[in-house]
């Protein structure tokens, strides 16, 4: 399979997959209001008809390279974007436990950031 054209929608906390021309999956994050910032990814999601791909991967994948280009940490608060640093341990740092914590008083202060 060809790599999925991976977009970031900044300003709708989604980074999309797509395959010819449709969204096959999408990581739905928020990006930290505190010091230090950071990407924080709360759901991973694969449409029907492309599971099995390496989608949600590729997805992963690029949002710890675009935390990196950033200089900022990424908050795995999505199980499966959690598992998959897990996994990846040279591709994915642990966060450090400040930004986790604000992460997961911002999305419980916040929840339709979900």
């Amino acid at each position: 399979m060809a790599d999925p054209d991976i977009r970031d929608n900044r300003p709708e906390g989604l980074l999309q997959a797509y395959e010819d021309g449709q969204v096959a999956g999408r990581i739905v994050y928020f990006t930290l209001d505190a010091t230090p910032a950071a990407l924080v990814a709360v759901h991973t999601v694969v449409e029907p008809g492309h599971e099995g791909k390496g989608i949600a991967s590729a997805l992963v994948r690029e949002f710890y390279a675009m935390a990196a280009h950033a200089g900022v940490p990424v908050v795995p608060l999505c199980p499966y974007a959690a598992e998959w640093a897990l996994r990846h341990p040279d591709e994915a740092p642990e966060a450090p436990a400040e930004p986790v914590r604000a992460a997961q008083e911002q999305l419980k202060a916040n929840p339709q950031l979900w």
